[in-house]
């Protein structure tokens, strides 16, 4: 049961990992976007811009609607990544050993 524990973590982590890099993208493509240095006339920019806001706007849309409005400026991302680094820091680590002290094992190896 240790090793099936060690596994989920293995892989919950780098997944955390990837949400944030995916909202890290999408940040960077919609200043880039605002500021005209991408035209999403093009196919493949249209592409990529698309994939992102399909794959984050779920995770900042709950967000989106609990903030004011505070002139334009969107803190959705940053809420959701210092959220996302809060659980794989402290929630994760705490969440793993408590398994395996249930569970008998020798601790979470992150």
């Amino acid at each position: 049961m240790d090793a099936l524990l060690n596994f989920v973590a293995f892989i919950i982590e780098p997944l955390i990992g990837l949400v944030e890099i995916l909202i890290l993208a999408y940040v960077v493509v919609s200043w880039l976007t605002a500021f005209d240095v991408i035209n999403l006339r093009n196919r493949y920019a249209y592409s990529a811009a698309r994939f992102l806001d399909s794959a984050v706007n779920p995770m900042l849309r709950p967000i989106r609607r609990l903030l004011p409005s505070l002139g334009g400026l969107d803190f959705s991302p940053v809420i959701v990544l210092l959220v996302l680094e809060g659980i794989r820091r402290i929630l994760l680590p705490a969440l793993f050993a408590w398994l395996h002290g249930l569970v008998g094992g020798g601790g979470y190896p992150g």
